[in-house]
Parts: structure tokens; sequence; C-alpha cells
């Protein structure tokens, strides 16, 4: 049997039976809301109805310009990111890519590096981490260092993530970016 719901000023919209065995149910939810349908434009499910491991957002960005030679003390090499949380509860998956060079001047090369979230550490590499051992006097390693990190910022306000690096070993030529080479950061907001 089917129930015919007739539209307050025209249309109609007809509720029919599935054509199988067995009893359905169909539970209404107990508050107000629009039904989201495969055939509908505009319509999307709020992001805070969607289950834990979700993707809520995702931010990029790139750097392209070099920075070095970089001292051991922590320097930024430029690349960063900002985000909003829509939830407090949310975790952020922050995802990079840097291009690293180590310069040989005969004596090993070692860089080190890190993520900021404002201006509190949250993950660094180990010291020898992006290492060159003794290489020979002009040569150079370009390695493009990629690494990831789950953060809880606990937070809904705008959010910035940013890459700082430092030479490990004796102050010898680290670049980031050499020669207009690309860096990204990808921030992903997980519902939580």
């Amino acid at each position: 049997m089917s129930i015919v719901l007739q539209g307050s000023t025209s249309g109609s919209v007809t509720l029919q039976e599935p054509a199988v065995a067995g009893t359905t149910v169909l539970d209404l939810p107990a508050v107000s809301g629009t039904i989201l349908t495969t055939g509908s434009s505009g319509q999307s499910i709020p992001k805070a109805a969607l289950p834990t491991g979700s993707v809520l957002q995702v931010v990029n960005a790139t750097y392209s310009t070099q920075v070095g030679p970089v001292t051991t003390t922590y320097t930024d090499t430029g690349l960063s990111a900002t985000i909003t949380p829509t939830s407090s509860s949310s975790k952020i998956l922050v995802i990079t890519g840097q291009a690293v060079t180590l310069g040989g001047g005969g004596n090993d090369s070692g860089a080190q590096l890190r993520i900021l979230r404002g201006a509190t550490e949250i993950y660094a590499t180990g010291i020898t981490g992006i290492y060159i051992y003794n290489p020979t006097s002009g040569s150079e390693l370009k390695v493009y260092a990629s690494f990831n990190y789950l953060d809880s910022p606990a937070t809904t306000s705008s959010t910035t993530y940013k890459l700082q690096g430092r030479d490990s070993t004796y102050g010898t030529n680290i670049y980031f970016q050499d020669n207009s080479s690309t860096s990204s950061i990808t921030l992903m907001e997980i519902a939580a």
C-alpha cells in the first residue's frame, strides 16, 4: 500500500512500499532537517554529522624561493599554511615535502627540520635525519624530505603550521628550495 502526501499548494510525495518480502522500517529523525537525496543538487552533509576519520577540509601551500645558507639556528624555510578547524576535537594531519640541499665542503653535512604550530614545536626530525657523510669538496646532496605528523590543536581558531630548518653539523651550506625547487605542505582536518 502506498501513502500519498499532498503538497500545501501543489504536487505530492508518494511513499511506496518496497517490492520485497518482510518488514522494512524507516526511522524518521526527532529533529527538523532536510532529507538528502542522490538526485538533489546544492545539498551537503553537515561536517558535524560525518563519521570519525572523515576528511573535513584540506589546505595546501607551496614555496619555491631559495632560503640559505642557514646556520645552526632554526630558520623559517618559507613553507607554511593556515587552517581553521571546524571542531576543537578535530585532528590536523600535517603532510610536508621539503626540498633540502646539503653542501659538501669535505665535512659531514646534515640538516634538521621541525614543524611549528604557531610558535610551538610539535615535531622535529633527528639531528642526522638528513645527512651526508664526509662528502668530497664541492659535492652536493639534494633531497626532498617528506614526513607527516598528526596534531591535536584543540581549537577552532585560525592556526598556522610552518617548517623551520637548521644545519645540524658544521654550518656548511644548507639551503632550502635551492635553484627554485618547490616544497609543499598539506593540512587535512580529520574528524575525531
